[in-house]
């Protein structure tokens, strides 16, 4: 049996069931990643920090692209598939990608959902907490934005950045 390294894949999971399915996952030993954003909620008069899934609907889990695992993770409560290019044929996140989002998440700077982007220009950020992201440029009513997209979801995270402190990737 050839083994496999470790590669990040997507799941999708049911309808506002990603905590659950993190929890569940984790569980049984697979690295899962959720990215969480937290926003002030406010109700009854009251307000609260409550955590949100940035990609709701997805997760990231960590695993070889074997039999077993996959169908581990498949048939964990609250899966509903692993995001593929392909029929039956999951296909892995740069590495890169997810680093740079964890670094992102783990920052707390203020990150909201972004469109995806293909095209326009690829930048790393060469000083501050998150030296070493990377994302694209976009000027956006006086300001820019780097955002990171993530390939396999087809979506993207943005965060207010000076322009002075990216360079070319």
């Amino acid at each position: 049996m050839e083994v496999t390294s470790l590669n990040w894949y997507v799941i999708h999971v049911r309808s506002r069931h990603e905590f659950k399915v993190y929890e569940r996952l984790s569980k049984v030993g697979v690295v899962v990643f959720l990215a969480t954003v937290e926003r002030l909620q406010k109700w009854k008069g009251r307000k609260k920090k409550l955590s949100f899934p940035l990609f709701p609907g997805y997760l990231f889990v960590n695993i070889h692209k074997t039999h077993e695992e996959m169908l581990a993770v498949l048939h964990t409560y609250g899966v509903v598939r692993f995001l593929s290019t392909a029929p039956g044929e999951p296909e892995p996140v740069h590495e890169g990608q997810i680093v740079s989002l964890k670094r992102l998440v783990d920052s707390k700077e203020a990150i909201d959902p972004y469109p995806y982007l293909k095209k326009g220009q690829r930048v790393r950020i060469k000083k501050g907490p998150l030296t070493g992201v990377e994302g694209f440029l976009v000027e956006r009513e006086g300001y820019h934005i780097l955002i990171l997209s993530i390939d396999m979801l087809c979506k993207g995270v943005s965060l207010k950045i000076d322009v002075s402190d990216v360079e070319s990737a």
